[in-house]
């Protein structure tokens, strides 16, 4: 069956389930293979579990009529949402970057929610599977689409722009990520690049942080893009300004060549999280959203999923930050602990997963940052930081044993900064702090 034939099914049933787990009652099943799984192999529950119709890729699973047989199930279902994509005629916002993408994401959400029917990717569900079936999420009620594309090798996104075909774009960053997959930090580039590439054939429009000289140069090189300016200096379009993170934002922003000034709360910290508000007011002012509307988005936006998430436990104030962590944003977590006023700091730093052969050395690097803040304690865990060894922290070949460590000798009345990548489990540590 061609995918363009299942396109019928999917409108008399536009549910979508991959899992026999959480099958969603007269949804289409689609049987996707990973690397230790066959979903072919489990077409038959799905349809006994109440989904309508299978689709699966190897003939032999084909009992009868409900079975709909394709010849790769993932390309069928990367299809079908370009087929349902191209229904729609109104914005698709496309955001990527090494950093701050969901943050971003979520608060363009939160911005043009004030005002639009806006539908955004649901938690992480940004990649090569996740980006189709936010598409078939998609219904004609909305008004606007915020799509998250995530990439750990080469060539995804520009896959991702062919499912989404985005309007509008973003790239939050560039920086060292999922390096094992990419090859080298030029291969990080050349991947996000591809959304302007995309935006540029496509005549779409780009949110660009102009300040940021390597995205500045990746624009410039792709001549025919029309681009909107953000930033902090006066040749934006819009310009932001930190005026204070203790830990929570606040900011002022203006438009070039206004002089009114509009300042705003937030329940974000990080100072790093600065572009990422000023990227959503950007947007927010592009489609004609007030001030007031834009600023009233942000405010009310709280950080959830352990993203630059400020917990207050009995004991500590915690910046729960370990759903991810890489070269740059590790960086620009402790620079932002740095600058944070408090008399009593922590930093709790896991390993740094997918660096590839740049690992040994970046997670060298953080070492030497980390060792030089000053911090009341500076403690790492995890292998690869168990091999840069200094005399001024702590090290911990895993995370229980940290943990048996904070039982042993507690944090008090701290600023904690917790960061690691999701594979530490860091929220273990929680309970002792």
């Amino acid at each position: 069956m061609e995918s363009a034939a299942l396109y019928p099914y999917f409108l008399a049933y536009p549910l979508i389930s991959t899992d026999t787990r959480n099958i969603q009652p007269e949804s289409l099943f689609f049987a996707l293979k990973g690397s230790n799984f066959n979903g072919n192999a489990f077409a038959a529950e799905a349809l006994e579990k109440g989904a309508r119709y299978a689709i699966i890729d190897e003939p032999q699973y084909q009992l009868d009529e409900r079975f709909l047989l394709v010849d790769n199930v993932l390309v069928a279902l990367q299809e079908l949402a370009r087929i349902h994509r191209q229904q729609f005629q109104f914005p698709f916002i496309g955001i990527t970057g090494t950093n701050g993408k969901t943050t971003t994401k979520e608060l363009v959400h939160a911005v043009l929610s004030q005002q639009f029917r806006t539908y955004a990717t649901r938690g992480n569900l940004n990649n090569h599977i996740g980006v189709p079936l936010t598409i078939l999420s998609i219904t004609q009620q909305t008004e606007i689409a915020v799509i998250e594309m995530g990439a750990n090798h080469l060539g995804e996104i520009a896959l991702l722009c062919s499912i989404a075909q985005p309007t509008h774009g973003l790239i939050t960053n560039v920086g060292k990520a999922h390096l094992e997959g990419f090859g080298s930090f030029e291969g990080v580039k050349k991947t996000k690049g591809e959304l302007y590439d995309y935006l540029a054939a496509h005549h779409g429009t780009l949110f660009l942080q102009h300040d940021n000289p390597l995205l500045r140069e990746m624009a410039t090189a792709r001549h025919a893009l029309h681009t909107i300016k953000y930033g902090f200096s006066g040749t934006n379009d819009l310009i932001g300004e930190l005026i204070s993170a203790t830990p929570l934002l606040a900011l002022q922003w203006w438009e070039k060549g206004s002089d009114a000034r509009q300042s705003l709360h937030t329940q974000l910290t990080g100072s790093y999280n600065t572009e990422n508000i000023l990227a959503a007011i950007c947007i927010g002012r592009h489609f004609g959203l007030t001030p007031e509307k834009i600023n009233r988005g942000i405010a009310g936006y709280t950080p959830s999923n352990n993203r630059s998430q400020l917990t207050k436990t009995e004991h500590n104030t915690v910046i729960c930050d370990y759903y991810n962590a890489n070269a740059s944003s590790m960086a620009a977590a402790l620079e932002n602990l740095q600058l944070l006023d408090a008399h009593h700091k922590v930093a709790i730093l896991g390993d740094m997963f997918e660096l590839g052969s740049e690992s040994h050395e970046e997670h060298g690097k953080v070492v030497q940052q980390a060792t030089t803040l000053g911090a009341t304690r500076t403690i790492f865990v995890g292998k690869a930081f168990m091999q840069h060894r200094h005399p001024k922290a702590e090290f911990y070949e895993t995370t229980a044993a940290a943990k048996n460590a904070l039982h042993q000798r507690p944090i008090r009345g701290a600023l904690v900064l917790l960061k690691a990548s999701r594979g530490m489990a860091f929220e273990q540590l929680m309970d002792s702090l």
